[in-house]
């Protein structure tokens, strides 16, 4: 089966995940979450890319990011790639790819889905059962979007600003969206989503994904079978 362009509109947000190659540790300890952390900065300022949401798990990552111009998040994403296997190979002495394939990217339509891809990124390591609340996990954005602490990594989307007209309204406005749990529906529509690289949103929106990129943006809708 060909391989689905990726999508590369600039101002689009996108869910980026990539795994480890067998599922294997791609972070080993806390100098290797550091050594991503900042790699990922560095090749998001060369490529002109923003990261709204992220975590980092123990053999996978997700970002929440937006590229401000065609093609900047492959280009970011192939940056962090070469930097980050190199050091992490020689550092554990190892040879070889780290990464599992080409990493994954979803558009999300952002009126319906921007925040519930905040939430499922930043409460995965909840779901895995690592910790019983987000903020007991240190390597993701939630300390920067939940609790307002410093992070290079983080930029704001322009709908966290609109939270509220300062840092503490936005701050517990976001809290309040994260304390509504997800139901089934919802994180099943996320998960088929990566499952299958398609658009987290609406037949509309991705419908008019389709007609401006000219790629795929849900899967084809099955024929009824005959009887």
């Amino acid at each position: 089966m060909a391989r689905l362009r990726r999508f590369a509109m600039p101002g689009q947000p996108l869910h980026v995940i990539q795994r480890g190659n067998n599922r294997v540790p791609t972070f080993s300890d806390p100098a290797d979450y550091d050594r991503f952390r900042n790699d990922l900065v560095v090749a998001c300022a060369r490529h002109r890319c923003v990261v709204h949401a992220y975590v980092l798990m123990t053999n996978h990552f997700h970002l929440l990011m937006t590229g401000l111009s065609a093609g900047a998040v492959s280009k970011a994403m192939q940056s962090l790639g070469r930097r980050y296997v190199g050091y992490f190979n020689r550092r554990h002495q190892r040879t070889g790819t780290l990464w599992e394939g080409r990493f994954r990217s979803m558009p999300i339509h952002t009126e319906r889905y921007l925040f519930t891809c905040y939430r499922y990124i930043e409460q995965n390591p909840v779901r895995a059962g690592m910790v019983a609340q987000p903020e007991r996990y240190p390597w993701s954005s939630f300390h920067a979007n939940a609790l307002g602490r410093p992070d290079s990594i983080v930029t704001p989307h322009d709908q966290y600003l609109a939270l509220g007209t300062g840092a503490l309204a936005r701050i517990a406005a976001y809290r309040a969206i994260c304390a509504v749990p997800f139901d089934a529906t919802t994180l099943e529509h996320v998960r088929a989503s990566i499952r299958g690289g398609w658009a987290l949103g609406d037949t509309r929106f991705c419908e008019q994904f389709t007609t401006v990129t000219g790629r795929r943006a849900s899967p084809r809708r099955r024929s009824p079978s005959r009887v």
